[in-house]
């Protein structure tokens, strides 16, 4: 499963020129189910997702949560987040699971985060949406479960010459000659820190 977080002030998502959902301050999600995603991605991706500090306190540092702060989630399928662009041109999506596994956990994404006390709002599910927002900050973040790609001992695969990392832990990469050059052929030290 993944997710694209932005922190707004205001989003709202229309379907044929009505506005079907919107809310004002809080987050907006964007989410895509993999194919391999279990009911166990969406609580987790949630949970994290509501507890995230990316909320500013009285100093003006984000140290607050969208609980802390009383704001609401807009959350919008988006099986687009899934598409593998290593050949060609043309995206390919067999990583997005099908619909009828993908609905019943998207609804079960926006029931975990429901049962957290956060007001939710959706758009629907397939259908051709046209979202609109005012990102606060900005504020962006990408997250993936361990389902979006992860193997049985919680390590995201490797693909290519790219290093990646599993849900919880910063990777530190220190490239090797600092020249610049070959930059993607990283043969880096990996140091990883659990959070």
């Amino acid at each position: 499963m993944k997710a694209v977080i932005q922190r707004v002030s205001h989003a709202q998502v229309s379907i044929k020129a009505e506005i079907v959902a919107k809310i004002d301050m809080g987050l907006l999600v964007l989410l895509g189910v993999a194919a391999e995603d279990e009911e166990s991605d969406a609580s987790e991706l949630a949970d994290k997702i509501c507890g995230l500090r990316i909320f500013s306190d009285v100093e003006g540092k984000m140290n607050l949560s969208i609980k802390d702060v009383g704001g609401s989630m807009l959350i919008v399928s988006q099986f687009t987040l899934l598409a593998d662009t290593r050949r060609g041109r043309r995206p390919s999506f067999i990583g997005a699971a099908a619909p009828s596994d993908a609905i019943p956990l998207y609804e079960r994404f926006i029931q975990f985060v429901d049962s957290q006390g956060i007001p939710t709002a959706t758009g629907q599910f397939g259908a051709d949406m046209a979202v609109q927002l005012v990102n606060d900050g900005p504020v962006t973040l990408i997250l993936e479960s361990r389902g979006g790609g992860f193997n049985k001992a919680g390590m995201q695969e490797k693909r290519g010459n790219r290093m990646t990392r599993a849900p919880g832990e910063l990777v530190v990469v220190q490239a090797g000659s600092g020249t610049g050059q070959d930059c993607d052929d990283v043969s880096a030290s990996r140091k990883v820190v659990h959070e």
